[in-house]
């Protein structure tokens, strides 16, 4: 008799662990949100998804040119919800969301109120992700690299706070690739910083002016900035974000590809 009663638990017991190896073998997914600093092309997404394990699982959704509220505006947060409501074949879903950088004054259709509305979009983008099972990690925006007088500006530094504050009062990760980028670019130096940008650094960039030279009609112009990332400044700040996610999110660690590979 107590036989009849053992072999359906041993049987329960196998089902569950079975279950639970399942579960483990599911990748996790990291999906990224934000503007040209994390886009294809002129920021370190795609760099970023390339030290993934299984770089099919990390979409980089971010694109240039959108702030906290147009990226809405536009429809785009539409496909990352439909992305989370289809999660299951994943076991978390990490949600990088970082935006600042557009939601600055003077940008018409894009800018947002630092005080009434971008902490609103942040609160909605985190509370969103969480509502639909993933994992929001907020991340305040990639310094820029301008230099005054030997100091780095960091005009971006009340968007970040907002990111801080929002990331505590809504217990998601944080990611402060802001203070973070904002002190290594700083120990560079501008002449060092100036190598992480798209296209090398134009002779006699920042010089001034020579009086009485008339500038030429239609004179080429240059793709070099200070806030957009060519491929080493791609592979420099994806770096810094691998790194921070593992330091923040342990759990995550393990989903990236040996120093070997990457």
């Amino acid at each position: 008799m107590m036989m009849k009663h053992l072999i359906p638990s041993f049987a329960m017991a196998a089902a569950m662990l079975a279950g639970g190896a399942h579960a483990a073998d599911k990748p996790v997914r990291f999906i990224l949100v934000g503007d040209s600093t994390m886009a294809n092309t002129s920021g370190y997404g795609d760099a970023f998804c390339a030290r993934v394990n299984r770089a099919n699982t990390c979409i980089n959704l971010a694109k240039g040119g959108r702030s906290s509220g147009s990226f809405r505006a536009e429809g785009r947060w539409d496909e990352v919800e439909g992305l989370l409501r289809g999660a299951a074949a994943y076991s978390t879903t990490y949600v990088l969301i970082q935006f600042g950088h557009n939601d600055q004054p003077g940008k018409p259709g894009r800018s947002t109120d630092l005080k009434t509305e971008f902490p609103v979009n942040m609160v909605r983008y985190a509370q969103e992700v969480k509502a639909l099972g993933g994992v929001p990690v907020l991340v305040t925006p990639l310094t820029r690299r301008t230099f005054k007088d030997g100091i780095l500006e960091n005009n971006l530094a009340p968007w970040a706070d907002v990111i801080r504050a929002t990331a505590a009062a809504q217990k998601a990760p944080l990611l402060d690739l802001n203070a973070e980028s904002y002190a290594a670019v700083q120990a560079m130096g501008q002449d060092e910083a100036d190598t992480l940008a798209m296209v090398p650094r134009p002779a006699g960039y920042d010089a001034p002016p020579v009086a009485g030279k008339v500038e030429v009609a239609g004179a080429p112009k240059t793709a070099f900035d200070r806030t957009h990332l060519g491929a080493k400044g791609a592979a420099y700040f994806s770096r810094m974000v691998m790194e921070e996610i593992k330091r923040t999110i342990p759990e995550a660690a393990g989903h990236f590809k040996p120093e070997s590979e990457q």
